[in-house]
């Protein structure tokens, strides 16, 4: 897939208005990125939050399609605009974008998107791409952040489809030993888009970072709906 500027398409805007907004001398991509407005000593937690929830409702639809078709910092504010709104006429749009796996960073946001709308067919979206990615060892992807995310919907919707990849020794597992050997950062596959801007790379540089436990895995993204889901309606009325 190529990527498009919203300015092709009269939307250029789209960027400065959502995605680059400041908050305490960082933009909004990488606040969204690094969670820290779930940290209770940033002093930007409650205006952050309140924007965040406010733009969600009031981006429309092709505006949030321009951001999906440009580069990783807009893919991944969209999708949390779209998780924090459950727009989930975006359902299959995300889908395609979280399996293809084109840029790095976003995969996060659609995984969190997906556990935002949370029925059977965002667990099976899921399903699908822990069965592609977790076999693939040699790939950092965005294995942990899906694997929290399908966790969460397992247990609200009552199945039991994570037990074979997380039972001892399975997809997990397996996954969590072969990139703990990676002595650097995983590349796209072949025929990804990645490779279109400069910062669309992997995140890190180095050996790869210790990875969690399933059971400790969905720690960070819980967090995040925690914050939505409880605390939405008290951060908008302030």
């Amino acid at each position: 897939m190529l990527f498009q500027h919203p300015e092709e398409i009269g939307y250029g805007y789209v960027v400065e208005s959502y995605v680059t907004r400041m908050y305490g001398g960082l933009p909004r991509y990488l606040v969204l990125n690094g969670g820290r407005f779930l940290g209770p000593r940033w002093w930007h937690t409650t205006r952050f939050t309140r924007h965040l929830i406010a733009d969600a409702a009031a981006i429309n639809d092709e505006e949030l399609e321009a951001l999906l078709g440009y580069e990783w910092r807009s893919r991944l504010t969209a999708g949390w605009l779209i998780g924090v709104d459950r727009r989930e006429r975006f359902r299959a749009r995300i889908g395609d974008l979280l399996l293809a796996s084109e840029v790095c960073y976003s995969g996060g946001a659609y995984c969190f998107a997906l556990a935002r709308f949370g029925t059977h067919a965002d667990a099976e979206i899921l399903t699908t791409y822990l069965d592609r990615y977790l076999p693939r060892t040699d790939l950092h992807y965005d294995q942990p952040a899906a694997m929290g995310a399908a966790l969460r919907l397992y247990a609200l919707l009552g199945t039991h489809h994570a037990d074979r990849f997380t039972e001892p020794d399975g997809l997990w597992d397996e996954w969590v030993k072969g990139v703990g050997r990676l002595s650097y950062p995983a590349t796209p596959p072949p025929n990804s888009a990645a490779g279109l801007t400069s910062t669309a790379s992997s995140p890190t540089v180095g050996p790869a970072p210790e990875l969690p436990r399933p059971a400790t895995a969905p720690l960070a993204l819980m967090s995040r709906l925690r914050l939505l889901q409880l605390n939405s309606s008290e951060m908008v009325g302030r």
